[in-house]
């Protein structure tokens, strides 16, 4: 009994010891990329290392889909080996555009490749993105690199612009001239720009830059967009022109200078009450024009100068008999003061300089020719 059964006792051990002494190698190879992504012909062959006899489970290998995308960015992409310029890639609405996506180390990179619905990789330039017309704005081309066991990727940063169509400026909810003290809102519309969160709205007087503004809106298509800025004229504004303009910059690699659309100018009609264009207390040389404006908007009609209670022109060559306190009349209802000092005139102080002078040489030649 016992030798009948020894063969097949030392069969199943020979079976067992062979198959613990040569391990059979299990591979699992990468994923393909997403369906129009086609690597060339052929594909290397990726052999792994041997496992040891004391591993019974292969390494496992990353798959790259639409819910591991975030994952290897997260974890991989800060080494992943691959750079992509121009980035960001700044592109204006309708005109050709290409990026170039490179490896900083072609021992591990095998293969390089582009997906993107809005372009497609150059036939004899796989690394190359390239689209004819920029139609779209919002698109996120990603560059793959095929590494030794899985990959890694790159997201291209596009930046779609447009100028705006056109930059007005209006006075909101009103028309015609404004008051002096009371505030009114400037507003400049910007039409048709984008992206409108990289435009810059400013404001100005003239020459003179009022404030700016800018969005917060983070839309990447065309909008439009009114800007505001409230003021306070005052007699200084009257007749004076308010502009904006709208610069839509885009950083260095956007178009140097930055595009800039600028408004009409509106000029200012203020209203304010008559004022003296002259110090409240003012001097006049003796012998010189005692002139003082009275001004206004509207411009005062009827204007009456009074002194010691009697009507008086302005003297055109001042004396001391002309000191004292002023009234004008402004259109019979508003009474400004004036106060005026006369000094004395230059005339006099040269001729008694002209006398001392003289009197010195005088005294001078007597002294010289004294025997």
């Amino acid at each position: 009994m016992f030798a009948s059964g020894w063969p097949i006792t030392l069969l199943l051990f020979c079976l067992f010891d062979s198959a613990t002494s040569s391990p059979v190698s299990m591979y699992t190879p990468a994923p393909p990329l997403r369906s129009h992504i086609s690597p060339p012909s052929p594909i290397p062959t990726i052999i792994p290392s041997l496992q040891s006899p004391s591993r019974s489970t292969p390494p496992s290998t990353p798959s790259f889909d639409s819910n591991s995308a975030e994952t290897t960015e997260t974890t991989e992409n800060d080494h992943c080996p691959l750079t992509i310029s121009p980035s960001p890639l700044v592109v204006r609405f309708g005109d050709p555009a290409k990026a170039n996506c490179s490896t900083t180390n072609a021992l591990i990179v095998h293969y390089i490749a582009w997906e993107s619905p809005e372009g497609e990789p150059l036939y004899d330039q796989p690394n190359v993105w390239s689209v004819n017309s920029m139609t779209k704005w919002d698109v996120t081309p990603l560059c793959i690199g095929m590494l030794e066991i899985n990959m890694c990727h790159r997201n291209l940063s596009v930046i779609v612009y447009k100028p705006p169509d056109s930059v007005s400026i209006t006075f909101a909810n009103h028309t015609g001239p404004m008051f002096e003290g009371r505030q009114y809102t400037l507003q400049c519309t910007v039409l048709e720009v984008a992206p409108i969160g990289n435009l810059t709205v400013t404001f100005y007087r003239g020459p003179t830059k009022l404030q700016r503004r800018q969005s917060n809106s983070t839309t990447k298509e065309p909008v439009n967009e009114t800007f505001t800025l409230d003021i306070n004229p005052s007699k200084e504004d009257d007749g004076g022109l308010y502009w904006c303009e709208a610069e839509l910059d885009l950083g260095t690699e956007g178009p140097q200078p930055p595009p800039v659309v600028t408004s009409q100018n509106i000029t200012a009609v203020v209203l304010f009450g008559p004022h003296l264009v002259c110090p409240e207390k003012m001097q006049v040389i003796e012998g010189g024009t005692l002139s003082c404006e009275v001004r206004g908007n509207p411009k005062p009609k009827l204007v009456t100068w009074f002194k010691d209670g009697q009507v008086v022109s302005l003297p055109t060559h001042s004396s001391r008999k002309h000191a004292g306190k002023y009234t004008v009349s402004v259109d019979g209802q508003k009474n400004l003061t004036l106060e005026v000092e006369v000094l004395p005139g230059s005339g006099t102080a040269n001729c008694c300089n002209s006398h001392f002078l003289l009197a010195v040489l005088l005294i001078q030649i007597f002294i010289c020719c004294k025997p």
